[in-house]
């Protein structure tokens, strides 16, 4: 890795998407894992998918061990541009007003939660009373 290291954007990385030519842009830098993707533990499906983005978060969540880690060096082929990479946007779901179909006010709805169970019990104890004679 001695050396000036090549810049790439994310478009030069991109072109290289097939099994016979495979790039990967993980943590700023750019590995050509073309020679790896029969060894690969998890196949090479998952490495191709990984192509043409930033595979970082891809590369983490798997949770690779030291070794794995330390391999990459003989894949480097240099950075990425960083300003290249499109930023992550969080996604926010849109407000929901509250769903009330009839349009009934909320507290005539909230008044019926609370005389409904009420008249239930009223009306048990008033069966219970007169079974009970």
């Amino acid at each position: 890795m001695g050396g000036e290291s090549k810049v790439f954007t994310l478009a030069d990385v991109s072109k290289h998407n097939t099994a016979k030519d495979c790039w990967l842009v993980i943590h700023g830098k750019v590995y050509d894992v073309t020679k790896f993707l029969e060894d690969h533990p998890g196949g090479d499906e998952v490495l191709l998918s990984s192509t043409g983005k930033d595979a970082t978060d891809d590369f983490e969540d798997v949770g690779h061990s030291s070794s794995a880690t330390s391999m990459m060096n003989e894949f480097y082929v240099g950075d990425i541009d960083s300003a290249t990479i499109p930023n992550k946007v969080k996604y926010t779901p849109p407000k929901q007003p509250h769903y009330n179909q009839d349009k009934t006010p909320e507290f005539v709805i909230k008044l019926l939660q609370f005389l409904i169970p009420l008249f239930i019990l009223g009306l048990a104890v008033g069966i219970r009373f007169y079974t009970k004679s």
